[in-house]
């Protein structure tokens, strides 16, 4: 997606050759033009498949997942919790996920009041590393009896294994801006 490359081009920020910094328009900050366009590009992208709600991880994919969900016509949308709220007295879906930019694991959770058996979902994240979120998320899917039909991801590192981790198991993904390498500190787009 040319918008988002050169947005990334424009203002992300590469710490070390290792980790794309977006907080100004994706992260903290939300352009919501560009997010938007991001979720009807989903919906584009997914169009020849029929979703019955979009399943994220908060806080990043919210965003995200709200525009696509518009996109596609206002089907439901569900975050993974990344801590235990005090709100969450239903039963739960629960994984543990490792986070590759704060260097540790986290348990999500999903109430079982929100996934249902049966249902075709797609998953949506900010950003493709190791893969470890988006194997996160289809756990959850799949311990609720959901049929995941594709990945979003709004950022893919390709020099990392998360597509290859993701497209073994069998899933389908759709990333909007791929990036090879950072090389200068600076992001090389595979496409």
């Amino acid at each position: 997606m040319d918008e988002l490359k050169k947005r990334i081009l424009q203002d992300g920020i590469v710490i070390d050759n290792r980790i794309l910094k977006i907080d100004n328009f994706l992260n903290q900050q939300i352009d919501t033009a560009l997010i938007t366009h991001v979720g009807q590009e989903f919906a584009n992208r997914f169009q020849d498949q029929h979703i019955d709600r979009i399943i994220t991880i908060e806080a990043s994919g919210i965003a995200v997942a709200f525009a696509a969900s518009l996109a596609f016509g206002n089907i439901p949308v569900v975050f993974a919790r990344k801590k235990k709220s005090l709100l969450m007295q239903d039963e739960l879906y629960t994984t543990s996920i490792y986070s590759y930019t704060k260097e540790e694991s986290y348990t999500a959770s999903i109430s079982k009041s929100y996934l249902h058996a049966g249902e075709r979902v797609l998953l949506i994240d900010d950003f493709l590393a190791s893969g470890a979120a988006a194997l996160g998320l289809a756990e959850l899917a799949k311990q609720a009896g959901c049929t995941i039909a594709g990945i979003g991801i709004v950022v893919e590192k390709s020099f990392q294994p998360g597509r290859q981790k993701l497209e073994a198991a069998g899933y389908r993904v759709e990333s909007l801006a791929r990036i090879a390498k950072f090389a200068n500190n600076a992001p090389v787009f595979a496409e």
